[in-house]
């Protein structure tokens, strides 16, 4: 079972994820409506499969075919996906190749606790962004030993890295390392 955090009014709170369990989600001003959360939970689940399923068949290749057969297909669909239900997602990181996938204030939160906790995989966060309130679903993306042929060693990245990410910070991964998080942010109006 998935562990999740909820953050109310400042204060973090543990509970059992819901994402299993048959008790229903009352929905309010606290809680995400739970349609929402399963719809979310299960789509962002989907893109991660994806995205895993991409990286390993790429076996090595070092040219930016990596970047068209595995970074730009999962990036396409999460748009495609989320923005044709109002919802905002973004792969954001701490160590990032792409300055416009920083980690926000909140996110780095969040970031900094899933890696301080390994087993937590997601949470839900009542917040705002952009003047909205919302609801914010955080979900971890791990590396795995596919994605290091990128995201390795800082000296054995692909030539095509070094030439178009002058800023790249996304190297020195090992399998299992906490690579970022999905952040999708569901505005109140769209529950």
């Amino acid at each position: 079972m998935l562990r999740h955090v909820g953050i109310t009014a400042g204060l973090l709170v543990m509970v059992t994820a819901v994402m299993y369990s048959t008790a229903p989600i009352e929905r309010g001003a606290d809680r995400p409506d739970a349609d929402a959360l399963s719809k979310i939970v299960t789509e962002v689940e989907l893109l991660d499969g994806m995205r895993s399923e991409l990286a390993s068949s790429m076996s090595g290749a070092t040219n930016k075919t990596t970047f068209w057969q595995v970074c730009r297909p999962v990036g396409v669909e999460a748009q495609r996906f989320f923005e044709e239900h109002g919802y905002q997602i973004r792969q954001l990181a701490l160590k990032n190749r792409n300055p416009n996938n920083t980690l926000d204030t909140e996110a780095e939160l969040i970031y900094r606790m899933m890696e301080a906790t390994p087993e937590m995989m997601g949470l839900w966060v009542r917040t705002e962004m952009e003047g909205q309130s919302g609801f914010r679903y955080y979900r971890r993306i791990v590396a795995e030993a596919s994605c290091l042929v990128c995201h390795g060693p800082k000296e054995a990245r692909p030539q095509f890295v070094k030439d178009d990410y002058a800023e790249d910070r996304a190297f020195n991964f090992e399998a299992g390392d906490l690579r970022g998080v999905y952040s999708v942010f569901i505005p109140d109006e769209q529950r």
